[in-house]
């Protein structure tokens, strides 16, 4: 290991070891204190709760049945906290509470019945300590926020005794979040605290200075986290519209009290509604980009609904850096970035210079996207340089992922500089150009991409070439390096292989394109989808192998039939 390294997983442990600690001794505080603070006698309001919602969860939840992160638990009529949970995952949206916006679906008293009664078996088992799954941060803010939001489900009729107990545990809950937001890593679980915190001091009897305070705490985050494009830090188009769809209602409920909303949140709506269009593809998903998955139609829809910013998407997001290149009914999308720092990485992928293209009402061209509740062996999958439509030298990633238990997977190495161009020729054609040198240390190749839109949407141009930057040139000796360019399908995608250098792709709606790459051999390939609304799904891939030096320029191209 280089002492460069070393230094890194060195301080990187130390400020973890030391968060760590602080989220210990927060517990610690709190069992101690527990019983000295005062408890709120009512919930003010309860803030609209944006995502989707299914009535099937909801029935199965009633007989019984938990169907979450993949799984199926039964429990009849035991408490779901007493039995063995088939997965962490499962775990964690079970003590996360995100479930109870179905059962609000059934607007019965059976299913507020059912809903008491599991909180009431929570509050028994895991409610008088702070230790576990379901006090992890990431976990306990999602709980508090799903209570204040579904509080009427559980409200409407419960006894005096419930009642007390639910807004304790409320008090309890806020006093914990409080403590520990500091020893949070920064991130989006870091942002989403001050979110709750904020939720709370609206939706629970509060001093105006505390409504105050926790505004400008809340400000603070967002200046940090949302980028002045609207993208978040994390690069993952997902999370801008996770975050959007709590930012949503914390505004109305601001602004329906009569309280000053903070001051950087409309601002920060408004910047991530325009990022949010950059990344909508033809048929109305998000790009696959950094650990974004699947996301529900209604969801973005929910949120789309409130956009007043209005206006075309970016041609760039200069500071998430993406490209967006689109004309007639074609888009395409373009990663020319890295992740921004390396200690907020933890869902950054190996996929720069990789790119999606939709057209129509289908995407054609996509990246394998991320498994909502993905294992650790797929989630390296989906991370790697291999399962984005670019070019992989030596089946290696372009930036290597570091694996800790402590720190999480870090992107620790590998790309340093990225570089990009945009212009449009005399005949209307938008034209990206780019280059990375995340293959320089390992093989001495710098990659570098060029895509063409022609202006009426019916054609694109593609040309790959690979160069030894000026200090590498006498530095290697040429050998030879297989470089695998992949261009994986969609699932939807029907795929016909028409000669050795051609591919038609068909999508649903009948959008037809030829693919081809004069002089190489165009292979179909099996492939894995992650980013499925059911879950993981085969797919196809179209896989050019050629050999460095032999070959160092790789031309393909993209043709709308018809």
């Amino acid at each position: 290991m280089q002492l460069a390294e070393r230094r890194i997983r060195l301080s990187l442990g130390l400020l973890e070891t030391r968060r760590r600690l602080g989220r210990r001794l927060a517990s610690l505080c709190m069992s101690i204190g527990r019983t000295s603070q005062g408890v709120p006698d009512r919930l003010i309001v309860a803030p609209t709760d944006l995502r989707a919602i299914d009535p099937f969860i909801a029935e199965e939840i009633l007989a019984g049945r938990f169907p979450l992160a993949g799984r199926l638990m039964e429990v009849e009529n035991d408490s779901p906290f007493l039995q063995h949970l088939p997965s962490k995952a499962f775990a964690e949206r079970l003590h996360a509470f995100s479930w109870m916006r179905h059962m609000r679906a059934l607007k019965t008293a059976k299913a507020r019945n059912q809903t008491r009664a599991i909180i009431s078996s929570w509050l028994a088992i895991h409610g008088h300590h702070t230790r576990g799954i379901a006090w992890e941060p990431h976990i306990t803010t999602e709980r508090v926020i799903a209570w204040l939001s579904h509080s009427p489900v559980v409200l409407n009729g419960a006894e005096a005794s419930f009642y007390r107990r639910f807004m304790k545990s409320l008090a309890f809950h806020r006093r914990y979040l409080r403590k520990i937001a500091s020893c949070v890593g920064e991130g989006e679980v870091k942002l989403r605290i001050h979110i709750a915190l904020a939720m709370m001091s609206l939706a629970m009897p509060s001093s105006a200075k505390l409504v105050l305070k926790d505004g400008q705490k809340l400000d603070r985050e967002l200046e940090r986290q949302v980028l002045a494009d609207g993208g978040h830090i994390s690069r993952n188009p997902r999370t801008a519209l996770e975050i959007l769809l709590d930012l949503l209602p914390l505004r109305q409920t601001y602004i329906n009290l009569g309280h000053d909303v903070p001051t950087k949140l409309i601002p920060t709506i408004d910047r991530i509604y325009p990022a949010l269009r950059f990344f909508r593809h033809q048929d109305g998903d998000l790009a696959l980009f950094n650990g974004a998955t699947a996301t529900p139609a209604a969801e973005l829809l929910a949120a789309l609904r409130y956009d007043e910013t209005g206006g075309k998407p970016f041609k760039a997001l200069p500071h998430s850096h993406f490209h967006r290149l689109a004309a007639g009914e074609t888009t395409i999308i373009v990663d020319t970035g890295k992740a921004h720092r390396l200690d907020v990485s933890q869902t950054a992928h190996a996929g720069c210079l990789s790119f999606e293209m939709s057209a129509g009402r289908s995407r054609f061209i996509v990246n394998a996207g991320m498994l909502r509740f993905a294992s650790r062996s797929y989630r390296l999958m989906a991370r790697s340089t291999s399962a984005h439509s670019t070019i992989t030298l030596g089946e290696t990633s372009s930036s290597r992922i570091l694996q800790s238990n402590l720190l999480g997977p870090l992107i620790l190495d590998g790309i340093e500089e990225v570089t990009a161009e945009r212009w449009e020729d005399s005949y209307g054609n938008d034209w990206l150009k780019a280059s990375h040198d995340g293959y320089v240390k390992p093989f001495g190749w710098v990659h570098r991409r060029e895509i063409g839109l022609a202006a009426k949407g019916n054609k694109i141009k593609g040309h790959d070439h690979f160069f030894r930057p000026e200090d590498q040139i006498e530095q290697r000796h040429d050998e030879s390096l297989t470089a695998t360019a992949r261009f994986h399908i969609h699932p939807s995608i029907l795929l016909t292989k028409l000669h050795e250098d051609t591919v038609m792709l068909e999508g649903a709606d009948g959008e037809t394109w030829l693919f081809s790459a004069p002089g190489q051999s165009v292979d179909i390939e099996d492939d894995i989808f992650f980013a499925d609304v059911t879950g993981i799904c085969p797919s196809q891939q179209l896989v050019i192998e050629f050999t460095l030096p032999q070959t160092t320029d790789l031309r393909w191209m993209l043709k709308k039939q018809g």
